[in-house]
């Protein structure tokens, strides 16, 4: 399923191409490389069949090969890998050379794996996972040289500027198709980072209340901040509100999606916002 906004009389003659993809999907963004503005958004869903980076890759090229936005030169590309392949390691342990141990507890990995790592600078922190590597030499192929970076790390990275001079801890949740990721943090200081696999609304408000005991924030009291793919009528946020007493959804500096029929501003954060 496609789904496209744009502003066409926005286009310039020169854009920078920003991707993300994950097992459930495949979106981009097009902007104005003089003004930054974000001119054209389409997000591809996939069903349940793609379960691999194979599988991804095979969609993906199907893609290009259909879509005429991303048949044009770019100025400047950036890919987003979105999964929960990662890990946060702060500076005092980190080692560039030896990657794999960091992962061998959360990540199930294969000797044949590259692992390579972003830098959060604002904290003193790196995030250490496993790209899809297909998808990397695929685009490279198409466009040259570009980079690229976990969804984790810009996500953190948002949130954290988001925080300034908030003496109060915050409490995110970004949700994906099928995955949450849950970041707390105070006046740009990261207090907890994960990634949580769910499946029903059930398991969706066990990992926020889990995390909420874990970190001694009473659900009556802390101000939950919802990202993502999720909406004021949907069952996860009907189910979340019975337990937590207040709910947001982040406001950002962005207004491309204000007259959109189907996204909000509120979601796509990473991508988009």
């Amino acid at each position: 399923m496609q789904k496209k906004t744009n502003k066409t009389s926005a286009f310039a003659q020169h854009k920078n191409l920003s991707i993300q993809f994950s097992l459930d999907g495949f979106s981009f963004c097009i902007s104005n490389s003089e003004t930054n503005e974000r001119v054209l958004f389409t997000k591809y869903s996939f069903d349940k069949s793609v379960n691999s980076p194979e599988l991804l890759l095979e969609k993906i090229i199907h893609i290009f090969a259909i879509d005429k936005d991303l048949q044009q030169d770019f100025t400047s590309v950036s890919a987003v890998h979105q999964n929960n392949l990662s890990t946060l390691v702060p500076d005092e342990y980190f080692d560039r050379n030896n990657l794999a141990p960091y992962l061998k507890y959360s990540v199930k990995t294969l000797a044949t794996d590259f692992i390579t790592y972003d830098s959060l600078a604002n904290i003193n922190t790196h995030t250490v996972y496993i790209p899809y590597v297909n998808i990397n030499n695929y685009l490279f192929q198409n466009f040259g040289e570009f980079e690229y970076k976990h969804h984790s790390t810009i996500l953190i990275d948002k949130v954290l500027e988001y925080s300034k001079e908030n003496t109060e801890r915050q409490f995110f949740v970004h949700v994906l198709e099928n995955q949450l990721d849950i970041v707390v943090c105070k006046n740009e200081q990261l207090i907890f980072h994960n990634s949580f696999s769910f499946t029903t609304k059930e398991d969706f408000i066990y990992y926020i209340l889990f995390t909420a005991e874990q970190l001694q924030m009473d659900p009556n009291e802390f101000y939950l901040t919802f990202i993502g793919a999720i909406e004021k009528e949907s069952e996860l946020y009907d189910i979340t509100f019975n337990y937590v007493r207040n709910i947001d959804f982040i406001k950002t500096k962005s207004n491309f999606f204000t007259n959109s029929e189907d996204f909000s501003n509120h979601s796509n954060f990473i991508l988009a916002s």
